[in-house]
C-alpha cells in the first residue's frame, strides 16, 4: 500500500509537477541520492508556477525558479505527504538508482578483473618470463569485450593463464590438438575455437612470447598454434576441386592426378594443402566457380579444364589453395551468382587474384535473364543493396534495372561447354 494519502498522491502526480520530479529524480540519482544542491526550472507555464508555489510555500512570479533540494525535502516532510524527498519520489515512481555508487561498484569490479589476472600470473610458472608483463599491459589497455561480465572475464583470463602455462611454462608437454587443450582448460573442446576471446588471449600471449606479429588471418593463426606444438583442426573444412594435375611424385600429387584422369572431384583439407606441393605449369588457367553444382556437372561431362569451387563464401581453405596456385604462376577466371552477395564475392576474388571475369558481363546477365523469362522460369527477386561490379561498370545498373537474381546454375550449360574445351 502507498504511504501517501490518495488526494496528496493525485496532486503530486499532476502535470504541474511532472517536470520537477523528472529533474529531481535525475539529480538525486547522480549525486548519491542526497537531498543536496539545487536545480533550475525554466519556461514554466502557469500551472507549473502555481503548483510549485503551493509546494514550496512561497509565491513565484517569474518563468524560472531555482529549487533547493534540502528545502524541498523539508517542505515534503512537513506537508500532508509526511515523507522526505527520496521516499516521495519512490512512492511516485520506481526506486531511485544511486548511479554514483553503481559506477564505483562497476569500477571496483573491473579493477578486480585485472588484479585477479596479475595475481594469477605472479603465482604461475610464467612469472619469471618477460613477456607476461607486456601481455598483461596489452590486455588491460584493450579492456574486456562488450557483453563479458567481470565474473566471466576473471574466469576466462584464468583459463588463458592456464593454457599459456601449459604451452610456454617450464614443463610444457608434447604436441596436442587444440580441442584437447581447450577441453583441459574449459571443459569444452570448442573453448579455443577461432574467434573466441579465450583463443585471442592465448594467441596474443604466444605471439609476444615468440616475438612475432599477431596474425590477421586464419592461416596465420594456425601457424601461430604450430609454434607451440598445437594442432588446429585441419580436417573438417575442405575446398572442392576438379582437374588439378600437379607435378611431383608424392602420393598426394599422384592421387590428385589420378582423380583428374578419372574425372573425379577432390576435396582438399588444410592438412592436405600444408603437405601438398602444388606445382602446375606456369600460366595454367584455373577456372573458379561459386557453386558445387558446377563441379558436379563438369565431372559428369568429363571436362578437361581445372576448376576450384568457393562453395559460396571462399573460406580460408579456399583462399589457401588459390594463394598456393597463384604462387606457381597460375592465371584465374571467375564465375559466380548474379546477385549482390555473388557480386561482392566476385569482387574479392577478382581483385585478390587479378582474375578475369568468366561469363559475368552485362551482356551475359541480360541474355540469361531474357532466356529464363522466355522459358517461363519463375523470376527470383534481387534483394538487398546494390554492389558495384569492379570488372564491368554497366553490370550493376543492368541488374538494378531488371531486378532479377540469377544463380550460377542458370549458366551451367555454357560453363560446362567452356570447361570442355581443350584450348
Amino acid at each position: 500500500m502507498s504511504a501517501l494519502p490518495t488526494a496528496t498522491r493525485e496532486w503530486l502526480t499532476g502535470p504541474g509537477l511532472t517536470r520537477l520530479w523528472e529533474k529531481v529524480r535525475k539529480r538525486l540519482e547522480s549525486n548519491g541520492v542526497q537531498a543536496t544542491g539545487s536545480l533550475r526550472l525554466t519556461a514554466m507555464n502557469p500551472q507549473e508556477r502555481n503548483d510549485l508555489s503551493l509546494l514550496l510555500g512561497k509565491p513565484l512570479t517569474g518563468a524560472a525558479v531555482t529549487v533547493r533540494l534540502d528545502v524541498l525535502d523539508a517542505r515534503l516532510r512537513a506537508s500532508a505527504a509526511g515523507l522526505g524527498l527520496r521516499q516521495t519520489l519512490e512512492e511516485l515512481g520506481p526506486p531511485l538508482t544511486d548511479r554514483r555508487a553503481t559506477r564505483a561498484d562497476a569500477t571496483a569490479r573491473r579493477e578486480q578483473v585485472w588484479s585477479s589476472l596479475a595475481s594469477s600470473l605472479d603465482a604461475s610458472p610464467l612469472a619469471g618470463q618477460e613477456w607476461p608483463r607486456r601481455w598483461y599491459d596489452l590486455l588491460r589497455r584493450a579492456g574486456v569485450p562488450r557483453g563479458v561480465t567481470p565474473e566471466a572475464a576473471v574466469s576466462t583470463l584464468q583459463q588463458a593463464v592456464l593454457v599459456l602455462t601449459t604451452l610456454l611454462g617450464p614443463e610444457r608437454g608434447s604436441a596436442r590438438g587444440r580441442g584437447e587443450l581447450a577441453a583441459m582448460a574449459t571443459g569444452s573442446a570448442h573453448g579455443l575455437d577461432d574467434g573466441t576471446w579465450l583463443a585471442r588471449l592465448v594467441q596474443r600471449g604466444v605471439a609476444l612470447a615468440h616475438d612475432t606479429e599477431f596474425p590477421g588471418d586464419a592461416a596465420g593463426r594456425r601457424a601461430l598454434w604450430r609454434l607451440v606444438s598445437v594442432t588446429p583442426d585441419e580436417v573438417s573444412s575442405t575446398v572442392l576441386t576438379y582437374g588439378l594435375r600437379p607435378d611431383g611424385e608424392g602420393w598426394r600429387e599422384r592421387a590428385l592426378r589420378e582423380r583428374a584422369e578419372h574425372h573425379a572431384e577432390a576435396h582438399l583439407t588444410p592438412r592436405d594443402l600444408h603437405d601438398l606441393r602444388l606445382r602446375l605449369p606456369a600460366g595454367t588457367l584455373i577456372h573458379i566457380c561459386e557453386n558445387p553444382r558446377v563441379v558436379e556437372a563438369a565431372a559428369d561431362a568429363a571436362c578437361v579444364r581445372p576448376l576450384v569451387c568457393t562453395s559460396g563464401s571462399a573460406a580460408t581453405v579456399v583462399v589457401t589453395l588459390l594463394d598456393a596456385l597463384a604462387a606457381t604462376g597460375c592465371r584465374f577466371t571467375y564465375h559466380g551468382d548474379f546477385d549482390w552477395p555473388g557480386i561482392a564475392l566476385a569482387n574479392r576474388v577478382i581483385r585478390r587474384y587479378d582474375a578475369v571475369s568468366w561469363r559475368m558481363g552485362t551482356a551475359d546477365y541480360e541474355r540469361l535473364a531474357a532466356r529464363s523469362q522466355a522459358e517461363g522460369i519463375p523470376q527470383l527477386a534481387l534483394d538487398g543493396g546494390p554492389v558495384n561490379a569492379g570488372w564491368d561498370p554497366d553490370l550493376t545498373p543492368a541488374m538494378t534495372a531488371l531486378g532479377v537474381a540469377l544463380h550460377e546454375e542458370a549458366t551451367l550449360e555454357l560453363l560446362v561447354d567452356d570447361l570442355s574445351r581443350q584450348t
